[in-house]
Formats: C-alpha cells, sequence, structure tokens
C-alpha cells in the first residue's frame, strides 16, 4: 500500500493575503546522478526568452522542464496589509470559471533550500530534520524567519514537526500546515470514509474561488458533519472545506481515513494546541484525499472575517511556535 505523504507546509492560503508555505525539496537526483538546470536570468522586457533547461544525465539526458519568460504574463502580485505592515506576495493561483480573483497559494519557500540535513537512529526507527532560513523571503516578508523540519519514522508512527522561529527584528503572523495527499489503496472512493472530528465549517464562496464569505455555520444535519466514530462515506461528494470548533481526545485532534475495501486506515493526529482548522481537498474522480491539519481559517487576513480569531499566532522576536502532527495506521 502507498501513502502519499507529500508537503510540509507553512501555509497561509488566501486573496489578497498573506501564504507562506514550505514544500518538500525537488528530486536532485536521477539513475545516481544529479539533475542538472541550465539557467539564466531574463532581459528582455518585450519578447519572450526561455529562462531555463532542466535535464536528467542519469536517464540519458531526458529533459525533464524547460521554461520561458512571457513578458506582461505571470509575476502578477497582490498586497495585503498586517499590522500597518504592506506585503506584496506573487499571485500566483486563480480559478478558472469568468471573473476568478488571483490569491496568493503555496508560495514563499517552494525553492527554498534545507540546510544542515541530517539522519539519526532512534528507538525503533530513524529521523531527519534540517533547517531553512527563510529570512525576508527576497524582500516579500518584514521579519525574518527560520524553519526547523523534522519527520521521525518508527514502527507505530510517522511524526511530523516544524518550529518556526521570528530571528528578525519585527513582530510577525505565522501559521503552519502541511498539505499530505492519503491514498486510498482500494481506488473505490465512493465506499471510503472520513471522520472529521468538528462542529462548525467555513462557508466559501465557490469551488472555483474557494473563498471563505466569513460564516462559520453548524455540520449538523449537513453533508459536513463527519464526526461519526465509524467515519461517514465520501460517497461522490466534492470538498474543499475547512472545519473548525476541533473536538479534542486524548490531548489530538485526530481525523481517520478509512478504506474498508481495502482494510486500511489512517489516523492523522493533530497534537498541538495551536492547531484550529482542518481543511480537506477531495474531488470524486481521485483516489486521494487531502487533510491539513493546520492553524488557521482559510483567507486568515481577509476582510469578511472582522474581528474574528482567524487562528494566526504573532511571534515576537525570539519566539517561535511548534506544530507536530502524528500519522498512525490500522485495519479497521
Amino acid at each position: 500500500m502507498k501513502l502519499l505523504f507529500p508537503t510540509l507546509v507553512m501555509l497561509t492560503s488566501m486573496s489578497g493575503s498573506l501564504s507562506l508555505p514550505s514544500q518538500a525539496q525537488a528530486v536532485t537526483e536521477i539513475g545516481g546522478q544529479k539533475v542538472i538546470t541550465l539557467s539564466r536570468t531574463a532581459s528582455s522586457t518585450s519578447k519572450p526568452e526561455f529562462t531555463s533547461v532542466t535535464l536528467a544525465p542519469g536517464r540519458g539526458m531526458e529533459v525533464l522542464q524547460i521554461t520561458a519568460n512571457f513578458p506582461g504574463k505571470g509575476n502578477k502580485t497582490l498586497t495585503t496589509e498586517w499590522q500597518g505592515h504592506s506585503l506584496t506576495l506573487p499571485a500566483n493561483n486563480i480559478g478558472h470559471e469568468p471573473g476568478a480573483e488571483r490569491h496568493a497559494m503555496h508560495g514563499l519557500i517552494l525553492k527554498a533550500k534545507t540546510e544542515n540535513v541530517t539522519v539519526e537512529k532512534v528507538p525503533g526507527g530513524q529521523e531527519v530534520s534540517g533547517i531553512i532560513h527563510g529570512g525576508n523571503f527576497d524582500g516579500h516578508w518584514f521579519s525574518k524567519t527560520d524553519v526547523v523540519i523534522t519527520v521521525r519514522l518508527t514502527a507505530d508512527a510517522v511524526d511530523a514537526t516544524i518550529v518556526a522561529r521570528n530571528t528578525g527584528s519585527e513582530p510577525e503572523p505565522m501559521a503552519i500546515a502541511w498539505h499530505p495527499y492519503f491514498n486510498l489503496p482500494s481506488g473505490d472512493r465512493t465506499q471510503a470514509r472520513l471522520r472529521i472530528p468538528a462542529a462548525t465549517v467555513a462557508e466559501v464562496d465557490n469551488y472555483d474561488n474557494v473563498f471563505p464569505t466569513g460564516k462559520v455555520v453548524p455540520v449538523k444535519g449537513t453533508k459536513f458533519d463527519m464526526s461519526d466514530s465509524g467515519g461517514t462515506p465520501l460517497a461522490s461528494t466534492f470538498f474543499d472545506d475547512n472545519w473548525s470548533h476541533l473536538n479534542w481526545e486524548n490531548k489530538a485532534v485526530t481525523v481517520q481515513v478509512i478504506d474498508p475495501a481495502a482494510h486500511y486506515g489512517v489516523k492523522i493526529e493533530g497534537l498541538s494546541p495551536e492547531i484550529k482548522a482542518i481543511q480537506v481537498y477531495a474531488p470524486p474522480a481521485k483516489s486521494f484525499v487531502a487533510i491539513e491539519h493546520q492553524y488557521n481559517f482559510g483567507d486568515p487576513f481577509g476582510k469578511v472575517w472582522g474581528t474574528t480569531d482567524t487562528g494566526m499566532v504573532t511571534l515576537k522576536p525570539g519566539q517561535a511556535t511548534t506544530w507536530h502532527v502524528r500519522l498512525k495506521v490500522f485495519v479497521p
């Protein structure tokens, strides 16, 4: 069986607001040889230019990717404010429908280099850790941040921990999450079940923009009520939603993905008290479900929220916050 576990993310996905994600490093070696990228900076403001070619010498010099710059396309930005500070961020995502609004998503450290990577033995398994010196994220940020990521593997669990520390001289907002896709081994999404221990869900404008309206509504009696101990069938229902008012049991908020046909189940335990929301993405045509334990509601700086506490943490210089999630597998 395969568990898709791709990304540890510092995440605040929003419109006209801040996005600070972190993604696992891209593949750097194929077939025992390092991937090579030829790159150059575009200089023309009027004509398109090639900017990079990425190749795999270990696979017959296969071309993996070619990029080009088209003046006037891409590199769109948006600006938001936090406590009097202006932030300009890449507007890198947009819906497909006419009139869809651009927003910043999965943004500032996708290409960050993880340094001081170490692998150590621990009782019953191994652990890897590394640090990302985010700095001011190429001028997009007004303070400086270091991010330490640790993943531990044992027979009973996979633990993922992210510690974000403000190493700058200004206070900064922070939200931490991840973006893992959990495979449904049977491939039969209709009978797979999901348990989310939550009392409310954030209303969104539609499933193209997926912008919150500022309303948090009860799940009881709706398709969003998935609190049954045995889970609720996914059936053919589309989800891209944010649950809140979470039920903590044994100091954890535990989401379960259950695939009865495959005799497979996984528990995703959020262990940090700062976790205030669960984002779920589950398209009916796919045999996976994304489960994201996160500090914050979607678009946490959006004006629609008014004075609502959207889960952001403020880090003063020198302060840190820790996000911790644990995976456990079981036979349902």
